[in-house]
């Protein structure tokens, strides 16, 4: 087995706040930054820390209060910060040469293989990788580019709910009103269907399935269905910003019939789902749906560096020499630490204790649920959960999430938001968390939604 074991991964004294959350030297960092960079900064408006170091499932501050990591910069680090088995090898790789465009590389071929390996489905043995710019924005660029090369058509199809990023091809296909409404026009033939969602819409799993299938169906199909010719299918296999929406089984194969009768490329993203975050190497492999085209990036990187990749059936492989390109396409050191990162979770079984792990904490806020009725629902797959909040009149609860995130974070755990309205809590924690680090951080969590919840109940807040 290479690499220590997940238990030597993480400080030992997380969690421990030692100082009123921000400490003085988090706060005068945080000053400074206000001061010379841009309003567009987001984090640490909501967790107001400065981050020194990590490590495993753990970081620390600069006033050395150290938490447990239960957001992983949103779903990077699955095999945790700063992990010696990849980090051995980037420092290795750096030494030799960092910077190849697409000229071949030991770092770049053997980890197209790795991918190879883990494919998902019908596509191992049966794909090709294309690498591009640094981010997942910039690998669903690559996935409309291919799908229009491919088809000839011009029309994208994706789903109320959806995030995909947020250069201009990607936030065509995002759903979100508050990320694109002071940037349009963007690509103008992308139309949203509905996701089931079956809690928020009030449907059985079964007709939420149903009804949102009729709908690609007709979409796709109906000769006065409005979309005049369409290029593919794009779909999160779990919506991460949209809220940890897991769609009832049926969705995604049912996609896949659609695209098959119509001859379209079914795109499923799996930047943040991917790399074992739901317990398998990709989302889409718990109903055993093989995709046409897989946008990845965001754990790819192994410990947090820049790199995104695009795997897709070698039938749509028809680009020519410099079909697709972008300056940063060949970050040797990313490279080497993705194939590292696939080998730790290999080598410690990982997407099994992602499982086991998950359902625990699942397990926890259920438990909740029974007594706390602002809880409505707990779901997830893996280490990706998502507890969803509403008010005493049923109607999403952000400010709820808001102080539970608070809570959190002055009792030593660092947990993240999403939702259509900011109502549902995600716990998305590096893979290397161990069941005790689970267990301590879930105690936190679970006395935050509780001591929240009967706060709000009890002053007749709504």
């Amino acid at each position: 087995m290479d690499g220590p074991p997940i238990d030597e991964l993480h400080f030992e004294d997380a969690p421990n706040v030692r100082t009123a959350v921000p400490g003085p030297r988090s706060k005068e960092r945080i000053d400074r930054q206000a001061r010379i960079e841009s309003s567009a900064v987001a984090y640490p408006k909501r967790i107001p820390i400065a981050i020194e170091e990590g490590k495993g499932a753990t970081v620390r501050d600069a006033d050395g209060n150290t938490y447990i990591d239960m957001f992983a910069g949103i779903g990077v680090l699955n095999v945790g910060h700063a992990n010696p088995y990849v980090l051995d090898a980037v420092e290795a790789q750096t030494r030799k040469v960092v910077h190849t465009v697409d000229f071949p590389t030991e770092a770049r071929l053997d980890l197209i293989e790795k991918l190879d390996e883990i494919a998902p489905g019908d596509l191992q043995g049966n794909n090709r990788v294309v690498f591009g710019g640094p981010t997942g924005s910039d690998a669903i660029e690559a996935t409309i580019k291919l799908a229009k090369y491919n088809t000839g058509g011009d029309g994208l199809i994706a789903f109320r709910g959806a995030y995909h990023g947020a250069s201009s091809g990607a936030l065509s296909l995002t759903a979100g009103r508050k990320y694109k409404r002071e940037y349009t026009p963007l690509l103008a033939d992308v139309t949203h269907l509905p996701y089931p969602y079956p809690v928020r819409q009030d449907l059985s799993p079964e007709d939420a399935v149903d009804r949102a299938l009729s709908n690609v169906r007709e979409l796709v199909e109906d000769p006065y269905g409005g979309l005049a010719n369409p290029a593919g299918i794009w779909v999160e296999p779990i919506q991460g910003e949209g809220g940890v929406v897991v769609p009832p089984e049926g969705f995604l194969p049912g996609l896949r019939e659609i695209a098959d009768d119509n001859d379209l490329p079914l795109i499923v993203d799996e930047i943040q789902t991917g790399f074992g975050r739901t317990g398998r190497w990709y989302a889409s492999e718990w109903e055993d749906v093989t995709p046409d085209i897989v946008p990845m990036a965001k754990a790819i990187g192994g410990i947090g560096l820049p790199l995104s990749a695009t795997m897709y059936h070698e039938d749509l492989d028809t680009w020519e020499a410099g079909g697709h390109v972008g300056t940063y396409r060949g970050n040797a050191p990313a490279m080497r630490a993705g194939l590292r990162a696939i080998e730790y979770i290999q080598d410690h079984g990982l997407l099994a204790h992602a499982r086991d792990v998950g359902a625990y904490i699942r397990d926890r806020l259920r438990a909740v649920a029974e007594d706390v009725p602002q809880l409505r629902q707990v779901r997830g797959r893996g280490l990706f959960v998502g507890a969803e909040f509403v008010d005493e009149r049923g109607r999403p609860d952000k400010a709820a999430v808001n102080a539970v995130q608070q809570y959190c974070y002055e009792h030593g755990v660092l947990v993240w938001s999403a939702g259509r309205d900011g109502e549902v809590l995600r716990l998305i924690p590096p893979l290397v968390i161990t069941r005790e680090l689970a267990e301590t951080a879930l105690d936190v969590v679970t006395n935050a939604i509780r001591e929240v919840c009967s706060s709000r109940s009890g002053s007749g807040t709504v």
